[in-house]
């Protein structure tokens, strides 16, 4: 989507008009950002938006439609780092995508689906390809793993111990993977 602004010169305008036009101008330009919430991008991405903090991001295709939740830093509006994207429906948590986001766009990980685990490099919309090779799956599943750590201290942090507990387990469930390869 492109906003298109133009700008007319006149020779003369009344006295506060300029001003008020300018903050018009300011305005529209400050909001364009949020108007890819949820479109199509130039490049292919739906953005999506956490309902909670507003931080937006692009999810992994696999973890479906329903609405999802980040947790992890926001920088300038957008997730970033180590963290979790978390389907929910209703109060049933659904798929989760433990890993890296840079502004606000998966790199690496791992989404936790009911079968097991689709890992790797975030490509075409998706984490991992199905000729994911070894060194990328490692890679993916050692992000993961502290993509999970990080989400376990974030709730212990908010002095939530059910869930903080919850992650770790996650955490080590990742690390078994590991130890697989």
């Amino acid at each position: 989507m492109q906003l298109e602004c133009r700008i007319s010169r006149k020779k003369k305008s009344s006295p506060g008009t300029a001003p008020g036009a300018a903050m018009l101008v300011a305005l529209v330009l400050s909001s364009a950002p949020m108007l890819t919430v949820g479109q199509e991008s130039g490049g292919g991405m739906k953005w999506s938006q956490d309902p909670a903090t507003g931080c937006r991001f692009v999810a992994p295709s696999s973890l479906g439609t329903a609405p999802t939740y980040w947790i992890g830093a926001c920088s300038s509006g957008k997730a970033a780092g180590l963290g979790m994207l978390r389907t929910r429906v209703g109060t049933t948590a659904g798929h989760a995508f433990y890993g890296e986001l840079r502004e606000g766009v998966p790199v690496i990980g791992t989404v936790d689906l009911d079968g097991g685990f689709q890992v790797g490099r975030f490509v075409r919309g998706d984490i991992g390809t199905r000729d994911t090779e070894w060194q990328e799956r490692h890679d993916g599943f050692e992000t993961a793993l502290r993509a999970a750590r990080a989400v376990s201290a974030h709730y212990a942090g908010q002095k939530n111990a059910a869930s903080a507990r919850h992650y770790s387990g996650v955490a080590k469930k990742l690390e078994t993977q590991l130890e697989g390869d």
